[in-house]
């Protein structure tokens, strides 16, 4: 009789298209007893925070799986339309104030997943 735990296992952990973590992963593809199936695009989020800005509150856009090219082309779209400033940091869009659904609309015409985070 064997009294061993399994305490940890990368087995189920790890793509098997493209064999990097399911986080990390390119391809999109996990198996499914068998059948490989599409994975669900982690949700993109939009939500408001004032903290460490002297009570100046900021858009947050996160979850965007993009390029650092693509993030920035995306972040100067996102200004233009809200008339506002902003920048990106660590692959979050900050845009200044509260732009939430002007926000909103525009990534629902290019993502599908979009939902509003936050009160």
């Amino acid at each position: 009789m064997s009294n061993s735990r399994l305490v940890y296992s990368s087995e189920s952990s790890t793509c098997p298209g493209c064999h990097r973590p399911l986080r990390k992963c390119k391809c999109r593809l996990v198996q499914d007893n068998g059948n490989p199936r599409q994975v669900v695009e982690p949700p993109i989020r939009i939500s408001r925070e004032s903290k460490g800005r002297k009570g100046k509150g900021v858009t947050l856009v996160t979850g965007l799986e993009l390029n650092e090219a693509e993030l920035k082309t995306l972040a100067k779209k996102l200004k233009a339309l809200c008339g506002s400033g902003g920048t990106v940091k660590n692959r979050v869009i900050e845009v200044q104030g509260d732009h939430r659904d002007q926000i909103k609309q525009e990534l629902d015409k290019q993502f599908k997943n979009v939902k509003l985070a936050g009160g």
